[in-house]
């Protein structure tokens, strides 16, 4: 695997490497899709494709600490309606590795994302969104989960960046904050999870990658507390209005890039 050890990095590399670590921590609590800024730092210093293995565990270590924060907000009709489209996204996602380069996955999700950011812009200024999300329980809700779903697995297998789909996803089915952020934990702890063979059957997990990944965990847990303790002070307008901005961000730098 074209990939870098722990001893290879530069300290300023592995300062950036723990940055977009805590950064990870931060978003699995805070803002989710906030995190495409680290998979840009990762993509940065690091190879681009072995980059997502590397990734990987860091953000199932995030995952596991927004699961025990958020455990109890968590609304499972949506998560059983997504896992089978997210399943069959996540098996596309896998063949489209086998043969696409970085340039062509970066510009497809960044594309994908921007398209998602203008979407549910859009649906949120023609309709007013509900306060609890009943809409997933009927055929429009369904269809739309299966949409979605399929995306969000494809973006997560290829570039660990299904976080801003689901976002996407989320709020235009009117969830609130506490109910965001208890889906998506649970949501992408059992998806990052069930990715691991898929990425180390590509080889972009082996052992120099999780020697560097057990360095970087460590700055997952202050990340996290840090959003435990923001999202308490953030609104719900401005708590929507990050995580479409990240979205928008994290779309443009894969385009740019």
């Amino acid at each position: 695997m074209d990939t870098m050890t722990l001893s290879h990095l530069t300290g300023w590399e592995f300062a950036a490497l723990a940055f977009a670590a805590l950064l990870v921590g931060f978003s699995k609590t805070a803002v989710s899709g906030a995190n495409t800024v680290s998979l840009a730092i990762f993509a940065a210093v690091l190879p681009a494709r072995a980059s997502t293995g590397i990734l990987l565990p860091v953000l199932i270590a995030g995952d596991v600490l927004a699961v025990l924060t958020y455990r109890r907000h968590a609304h499972w009709p949506t998560l059983w309606r997504l896992f089978p489209a997210v399943g069959a996204g996540v098996v596309v996602g896998t063949l489209f590795l086998v043969w696409a380069d970085d340039a062509v996955v970066r510009t497809s999700i960044g594309a994908i994302l921007l398209f998602m950011a203008g979407v549910t812009v859009w649906r949120r200024r023609r309709d007013d969104v509900a306060e609890q999300p009943e809409e997933v329980a009927s055929r429009t809700g369904r269809a739309k989960a299966r949409s979605y779903g399929v995306l969000g697995g494809f973006t997560t297998m290829v570039a660990n960046a299904g976080g801003p789909v689901m976002s996407m996803y989320l709020l235009s089915a009117g969830f609130r904050k506490l109910g965001f952020l208890g889906t998506s934990a649970f949501f992408f702890l059992i998806v990052n999870v069930s990715k691991l063979p898929f990425s180390a059957g590509l080889g972009l997990i082996d052992g120099h990658s999780l020697l560097l990944d057990a360095a970087l965990v460590v700055f997952v847990v202050p990340g996290a507390l840090l959003g435990k303790w923001a999202v308490n002070r953030i609104n719900q307008r401005l708590f929507e209005r990050l995580v479409i901005a990240a979205t928008i961000l994290g779309g443009l730098q894969l385009l740019l890039a």
